[in-house]
């Protein structure tokens, strides 16, 4: 794919994936236009930290993707769609699950009424490894059956669903990608690498919830080229492909990997209000990559103790950002 000759949409361009999905984006020469939910500061997340030479070629969109009319004159002549805006949170979920069921279903649904109208190229919908909830096995394909035990997950299931059936009904060319736990630059403090990484840096305690679960973790480049090759794969289209690396850790083993590369001597204490309810909490959550590798040649690059030295340095760096120790959903 020649990217200089495509216009693209990002939605969820502000946030951490999207704003190192539409860097990418400029750099390889397309025509970007990045969907930022609207806000009275008039602020565009991340964006407003790229250097002036990428920031100037892309075109700012504030809207909302629960706005019909906002989200049809947003997709317009776009042809490459990457829809990543969505509400992430688990624990936010349990607390304002209604919002959840507005933006990740409806704004979805509104994206893939719009897309369908504008007779798009390719429409990349980013899910979620959530969606397996607590696995049957490991490694998970994607083949396996689907549980919503947060409502989180219930949500980007049944955006999901709503994709698939576009495609079989409309023929809409959709790909969904469920991707595994990302980390790198710009994460906010609510996942669970910043907040262990500002807490070790800070060298107090270290303040956690179940550190028995193991999960997937992916520096946030390796996600990026995922998506793009995904994107740039004609072969894929009504396709479900995860993305990760295939490696699982426990969260206790990244606590002692996190606490040996700052240097900290930090106590890990376990608190109660950051574990999630026994039915909700999903103990393993692992990739079978091969499908991905087979379709697109992706395969991850960064290992997790490079990808966890940058963003050390990031957040050194940024640390003003992070409010160390609070617990944020």
């Amino acid at each position: 794919m020649d990217w200089k000759k495509e216009k693209v949409l990002v939605t969820g361009a502000g946030g951490f994936i999207g704003s190192h999905l539409t860097e990418e984006l400029v750099k390889l020469g397309a025509d970007v236009t990045a969907m930022v939910k609207n806000n009275s500061r008039h602020n565009c997340g991340f964006i407003e930290e790229f250097e002036p030479e990428v920031k100037d070629k892309i075109k700012i969109f504030f809207g909302d993707l629960n706005d019909i009319e906002s989200v049809k004159n947003i997709v317009g002549e776009n042809k490459v769609i990457f829809h990543l805006g969505a509400e992430i949170s688990v624990p936010y979920s349990y607390v304002h699950p209604r919002s959840f069921v507005q933006t990740n279903i409806i704004g979805t649904l509104n994206i893939l009424l719009a897309c369908k109208e504008n007779r798009i190229k390719n429409l990349i919908l980013m899910s979620t490894s959530e969606v397996y909830g607590m696995p049957d096995t490991v490694p998970i394909n994607e083949k396996h059956l689907l549980k919503g035990q947060s409502p989180y997950s219930a949500t980007k299931i049944a955006a999901e669903k709503l994709a698939e059936s576009f495609y079989s009904s409309y023929d809409l060319p959709v790909v969904i990608v469920r991707v595994f736990n990302t980390y790198g630059p710009r994460q906010s403090a609510r996942a669970v690498i910043p907040t262990i990484i500002t807490q070790a840096l800070a060298g107090n305690k270290i303040s956690v919830g179940n550190c028995e679960t193991t999960r997937d973790f992916n520096y946030v480049t390796d996600i990026v080229n995922g998506l793009i090759k995904v994107a740039e794969c004609p072969n894929v289209i009504g396709e479900v492909i995860n993305i990760g690396s295939g490696k699982e850790i426990s969260i206790k083993d990244l606590i002692e990997k996190i606490i040996s590369l700052t240097e900290s001597d930090c106590e890990i204490v376990q608190e109660s209000e950051r574990i999630r309810s026994s039915k909700s909490e999903v103990m393993r959550l692992m990739a079978n990559n091969s499908k991905m590798k087979q379709l697109t040649g992706w395969q991850s690059k960064v290992s997790l103790d490079d990808g966890l030295k940058e963003t050390i340095n990031w957040i050194k760096n940024n640390i003003e950002i992070y409010k160390v120790g609070e617990y944020k959903i």
